[in-house]
């Protein structure tokens, strides 16, 4: 098995909870910070090469070696497409400096989205086949950010467009930090209550 298929939707439910209610708690309590932050992010090279080396390494992780220990224990069988791991191997290093080397408009957008699609799997794996009903709460977040990335990945300016969105109108803002609130407090109550020993 996978180590992925091995994370208990417990687990993974807290975590997400405490993302959720984290990040929408300071969007919330610090509305003016946040917004510049999330305004200036598109266009901040640290960020963006700081997430790229993360969901690249990350990548890496899962086409690593077989023989080289810890290294090797996220590595999964790709099946037919097994033969690639060692182009893989040294591709993605190879794209890590000539991406940071390259590309500067939305950097950060694009990386985001990378990690975006790496943190999807191992939700979507913790949930799988459970018994609760309420375990969609997961996938449905983790779906939701498998779209999201796509998009930031391949169309990296929507992200922009999203926050000048969302933080066009106060009240717009507060409603979408409470959203997420509220979807972060009903996962955390579906993980105590519901999930223990899933």
């Amino acid at each position: 098995m996978h180590p992925y298929e091995k994370i208990p939707l417990f687990y993974s439910g807290l975590l997400l909870a405490v993302w959720l209610i984290g990040a929408h708690l300071v969007m919330l309590l610090k509305p003016s910070e946040t917004k510049d932050f999330l305004r200036k992010f598109p266009r901040n090279p640290i960020m963006g090469q700081v997430l790229l080396a993360i969901g690249l390494l990350w990548f890496w992780l899962l086409v690593a070696p077989a023989n080289w220990g810890p290294l090797s224990a996220l590595a999964m069988d790709l099946g037919e497409f097994n033969k690639a791991k060692g182009i893989l191997q040294i591709l993605v290093p190879v794209t890590l400096v000539a991406v940071v080397i390259s590309v500067r408009d939305f950097l950060a957008v694009r990386a985001l989205g990378l990690v975006g699609l790496m943190v999807a799997s191992p939700l979507l794996e913790s949930a799988f086949l459970k018994d609760p009903p309420t375990r969609l709460l997961v996938p449905l977040y983790a779906y939701a950010l498998l779209t999201a990335s796509m998009f930031w990945v391949g169309m990296p300016y929507l992200f922009r467009d999203a926050v000048t969105w969302a933080t066009a109108k106060p009240q717009r803002w507060n409603a979408l930090a409470l959203a997420g609130l509220a979807y972060g407090v009903a996962t955390l109550a579906c993980a105590l209550l519901f999930w223990r020993g899933y």
